[in-house]
């Protein structure tokens, strides 16, 4: 692959098995784990030099299957901790298209071929990575909505071919929700799942994860003029979402988990998000450093900021920019390593 300095990844859509591009992914390892960014001073970002090499395609590089990164990354903590972004979307063809963006000014991306998914997805939450408990299966797991109804995803990732998708009807009556996000605390008791979602009433919804389904834990009103939603940080005590209005606020929803606690919302920005319908959300360090990639819908563009530690209008952000990468899905999310904690408030 040639390497060309301060050149974003272009992107060529054909596919190759996992098996033929190891090599490539395995350098593209390297340097994710070279590209980590420090978290300094009150939690701001430090950004990598922008005069450092950017990967290049050159003409006729086929894109890689997402199976094998995706698989990596389980048994690669580094990774897992490393300053990307993975976006994830489901797309109006029935597929999900997949980008890394590493931090930098401007930001960089490698963009991997879509894979087959499931029609008629209106909004997903996180996919989390895992692995069985022998260590010989990777694969993903996640919630959605499909018209109506919300629907569990497992995707395995095999050691050749494409990602094999298994979907599982959670429930009915999911019509009225806009938008959904779900919290993951498991490093330490008390450990807890919470499934958000926001209503076309002009409420959020919390449930808890109750077996194989989800039980409801009430609502909170208030929220008609929110549009995007997704998880910032996750504690023992407390949730906290970040959401834009339509009017293009930026909160912080401060949620703890104790069933008659009411939220505690603080504006971060009072205006400047009205374009993004998605805000994807990843770690970055060890002090509330939190990667945000803001998406709009309508011109299939994101752009990445830098997140401090969550304060209201106190909150330090930082701008990398536009993302040389095409985002033409219908919800995007993060995928993460299921151990992996927001700290981001």
């Amino acid at each position: 692959m040639r390497v060309q300095a301060g050149r974003a990844a272009t992107v060529c859509l054909t596919s190759v098995r996992p098996s033929q591009i190891l090599f490539f992914l395995e350098g593209n390892l390297m340097k994710l784990q070279r590209l980590a960014l420090a978290v300094a001073g009150a939690g701001m970002l430090a950004a990598t030099a922008a005069s450092g090499p950017a990967l290049a395609a050159t003409q006729g590089e086929p894109t890689p299957s997402w199976a094998k990164s995706a698989a990596q990354q389980p048994s690669a903590k580094a990774v897992a901790e490393a300053c990307v972004n993975t976006v994830i979307w489901p797309t109006v063809a029935g597929t999900v298209g997949v980008a890394e963006v590493t931090a930098a000014k401007p930001p960089r991306a490698d963009q991997y071929v879509p894979f087959n998914f499931a029609a008629d997805v209106r909004s997903m939450t996180t996919w989390y990575l895992a692995s069985n408990s022998s260590g010989t299966q990777d694969f993903a797991y996640g919630l959605f909505l499909q018209n109506g109804n919300l629907m569990r995803h497992t995707t395995v990732f095999p050691d050749e071919g494409d990602p094999r998708v298994t979907t599982t009807k959670v429930g009915a009556g999911w019509t009225a929700f806009k938008a959904v996000a779900t919290s993951n605390y498991n490093v330490a008791a008390p450990v807890h799942s919470y499934l958000y979602g926001l209503n076309t009433d002009g409420k959020l919804y919390r449930y808890a994860k109750n077996g194989t389904g989800y039980k409801n834990l009430g609502n909170f009103g208030g929220f008609a003029a929110f549009k995007a939603l997704t998880v910032i940080s996750e504690t023992p005590t407390y949730d906290t979402l970040l959401m834009t209005t339509k009017a293009g606020a930026l909160y912080t929803i401060h949620i703890p988990i104790t069933a008659a606690a009411k939220p505690v919302v603080k504006v971060i920005q009072a205006s400047g998000w009205s374009a993004f319908e998605s805000l994807v959300t990843q770690r970055c360090g060890v002090r509330g450093g939190t990667l945000v990639v803001g998406i709009d819908h309508d011109t299939n563009t994101g752009y990445q900021y830098a997140f401090g530690k969550a304060n209201g209008k106190a909150t330090v952000i930082t701008s990398y920019g536009k993302v040389p990468a095409t985002f033409d899905g219908v919800s995007h999310v993060a995928a993460t390593w299921y151990k992996d904690q927001l700290i981001g408030e």
